[in-house]
């Protein structure tokens, strides 16, 4: 049982495998937070709360009891306006105008397994054992609004997910105008804030600073989640590291504009929430009518950024990842773009895919430019029709070509948008988001498609469908290269406005998952300008995302070591490209793309065709290599080493080790040489420390406590960017 409800105490003890989350309904109908943290035996918790009478600034609601103030009250629903002046999770305007709400206790439920969200992806559970869901109903009889908190307890994975409902059961329409999915209240404010933030082709660099009073906040006003913040933040103990100490972790399971923060109040607590940003974003419910939000799925341990890390790997790779690659090995794929970019023909796609072929490549993918006029990026998004300029006898015909060489076949789509230059733009121009009279603001000469209407929606699935149905294709890339400007939408009622860029993203799940269960048989990886929206709620439409448009391989160390922070190795997309790298013009060997490139869902993006012999050879055994360690790279325990975040960036490593300990594989990487640099022992994780381990290529039997203890040795590399391989057997 990971739900315990004692009812006469109304006390409410969700356990997960490492975690307790306690609150209790006190007799005024509110319901108070008692605990989050190390998982407790379940007893009567009512006196972890400790309340004070405090000055008339924190007002009483509760006359007979004066220690009782919302301004100072741990809460699992707070609001504004009846004396909590902190941030609150919902923000309702009635029809008199007031944003006044008070939400009291009504009852509670509890169902096996977990339940869908409506319209959103979420995390889910194939055997009802695996889970268990607490509702617990709220209502506010003046405002006629009733709000349903979810909590789901996956006990064996060890994480707690969080969502509400809010229905309006009165007879006048309301307007939601802030909606988060969860607030959990901390009895302090000693942590550090972690979060993962960057820009387009520099995505989730990790950042810690300790929490001071105010309020810290990661956000997106984007109409994505973006490049810039990630939707996730997590708190920690100071002190803690990669291995040692308490981590609270946030991740909400969405792709639209999210807000995350933390605020620290004038008591010292801490209140923690997340959800849809209530910037810009207003819905109407009517009388009847419900709302349901996104989750936040937290997780909490005490064994530092790893523990945090492994459960939301598994989590995320078994229950959030859907369909039939969830649980195969992906294949090594070669990608046109940067080979070619729009300047190609069925020939120069054939040779690289033939050269591909060779080397032992197992999937070719065709970049933009295959449809309507596209021979730059100036036109033709939303014409998504074959071009015969560039393939002469029809997108089938290119696609047998390789696939009678015993490859699979790949394509790129970018489906939310539409160029002004396009058949489609000129026959619905309004399908766009736009405001009437306003600019409509083009990024990349394109602008967004208004998938809050089902024309749209059914228009682009129609297209996509006779395209994939064309021909057996068994990749595609979806892509997203701009984000939201001018959100409006024509056939929505000035009221309804502000509900545009939510409406859009239910209306992009829609067609994911039309799209998607249409066509089980491709592998689909999502992509936004590379990792401008590598979030939850995409990987549950699509299991790999394309990690960064960045493909240097000394920017993809930091890159791919803060998105593993959250998101399991088998969701990263990484490739090994030309020298000098096109995105910041470095060059690094061969090997060290390779190894770097391989430490993700492996392939290239070059052109193979102008490779020397020698070059081939080390892409055959690149590729080899790869096909051998791909299953424990993809669904192997991921072990963050070193980090290139610390130690001036000199150097990264980290580690797969399969689950029962019987092999793992090692990764190294000198950034910068040093003259005369001390000698390096790196310490490895996760072996058997009971067990002997065969290292290839070096001579002896090592012990899995002495590798871990002691640690391997590491050469004195001359040169920058050089790298190692380890591969351990259990003996």
């Amino acid at each position: 049982m990971a739900i315990f409800v004692h009812d006469n105490e109304l006390q409410f003890h969700l356990q997960s495998k490492s975690a307790s989350y306690v609150f209790q309904v006190l007799p005024s109908g509110y319901v108070n937070h008692l605990y989050y943290g190390k998982r407790l035996r379940d007893h009567d918790l009512s006196w972890l709360t400790n309340r004070v009478e405090r000055a008339s600034f924190s007002p009483n609601p509760v006359n007979e009891d004066r220690t009782i103030s919302l301004d100072t009250l741990p809460q699992e629903l707070p609001v504004y306006g009846t004396s909590d002046f902190r941030h609150p999770a919902v923000q309702i305007r009635q029809h008199n105008g007031s944003t006044i709400t008070e939400f009291t206790y009504k009852g509670y439920r509890i169902v096996k397994g977990k339940p869908a969200l409506e319209g959103l992806p979420s995390t889910y559970v194939e055997q009802e054992d695996e889970a268990v869901t607490l509702y617990v109903e709220l209502q506010d009889q003046v405002a006629g609004v009733e709000i349903e908190l979810a909590y789901t307890v996956f006990e064996p994975y060890d994480a707690i997910t969080r969502s509400m409902k809010i229905s309006n059961t009165g007879q006048a329409s309301v307007e939601i105008l802030r909606a988060l999915s969860a607030a959990v209240d901390f009895p302090h404010a000693q942590f550090d804030w972690l979060q993962l933030s960057g820009a387009w082709t520099r995505e989730r660099d990790m950042f810690r600073r300790p929490l001071t009073p105010g309020t810290v906040s990661v956000e997106s006003r984007r109409g994505a989640s973006g490049h810039q913040q990630n939707p996730f933040a997590a708190l920690m103990a100071p002190g803690t590291d990669e291995d040692h100490g308490e981590v609270y972790g946030f991740s909400l399971v969405y792709s639209g504009s999210f807000v995350a923060q933390a605020e620290v109040d004038q008591f010292g607590t801490t209140r923690l929430s997340a959800g849809i940003n209530p910037f810009d974003f207003g819905w109407q419910l009517p009388a009847g009518a419900s709302f349901q939000t996104p989750e936040v799925v937290m997780v909490y341990t005490d064994k530092g950024l790893s523990g945090m890390s492994h459960t939301y790997h598994r989590l995320y790779r078994e229950r959030l990842a859907r369909g039939k690659f969830r649980d195969e090995v992906r294949p090594v794929l070669v990608n046109n773009w940067e080979a070619t970019y729009f300047q190609f023909n069925a020939e120069k796609i054939e040779s690289i895919a033939t050269a591909g072929k060779e080397l032992g490549i197992e999937l070719f993918v065709l970049d933009d430019g295959w449809f309507g006029h596209r021979d730059n990026d100036d036109s033709s998004l939303g014409d998504w029709v074959v071009d015969f300029n560039k393939l002469p006898n029809g997108l089938d015909d290119l696609v047998n070509r390789i696939t009678s060489q015993g490859m699979g076949f790949g394509l790129w789509f970018e489906p939310e948008m539409i160029s002004p230059d396009s058949d489609l733009y000129r026959e619905h121009p309004d399908w766009c988001l736009h405001v009437p009279d306003r600019r409509r603001t083009q990024g990349r000469q394109q602008l967004v498609l208004d998938f809050s209407r089902q024309d749209v929606r059914d228009e682009i699935v129609r297209m996509m469908t006779a395209i994939l149905g064309s021909a057996p294709i068994t990749y595609v890339k979806w892509d997203m290269n701009r984000n939201m400007t001018e959100i409006g939408s024509a056939l929505l009622k000035p009221e309804n406005q502000r509900e545009t860029a939510h409406r859009y993203m239910l209306g992009l799940y829609e067609v994911m998952e039309r799209v998607t269960t249409s066509f089980p048989d491709i592998l689909f990886e999502s992509c936004s300008g590379g990792g401008g929206r590598f979030d939850p709620g995409m990987l549950y439409y699509m299991p790999q995302t394309w990690t960064s448009d960045n493909t240097d391989a000394v920017s993809r160390l930091r890159i791919q070591y803060g998105t593993s922070l959250v998101y399991p190795v088998s969701s990263m997309g990484s490739h090994v490209s030309a020298v000098p790298n096109h995105q910041v013009g470095r060059s690094t060997s061969l090997q060290t793309r390779g190894l770097v490139a391989m430490s993700g869902n492996f392939g290239y993006e070059l052109d193979l065709t102008h490779f020397t012999e020698d070059e081939r050879q080390i892409v055959r055994d690149q590729v080899s290599l790869y096909k051998e360690i791909r299953g424990l790279v993809q669904f192997g325990t991921f072990h963050r080493l070193v980090s290139p975040f610390e130690g001036q960036g000199r150097e990264a490593a980290w580690m797969f080790v399969a689950a029962d300990e019987s092999e793992a594989i090692v990764f190294y990487f000198r950034v910068l040489a040093e003259p005369n640099s001390p000698l390096r022992r790196l310490k490895l994780k996760g072996l058997d420390p009971q067990a002997d381990y065969s290292i290839e290529g070096a001579e002896g039997i090592r012990g899995g406590d002495a590798l871990m203890y002691g640690g391997i040795s590491v050469g004195l590399p001359l040169g920058d960017y050089h790298s190692e391989f380890y591969r351990l057997k259990r003996v």
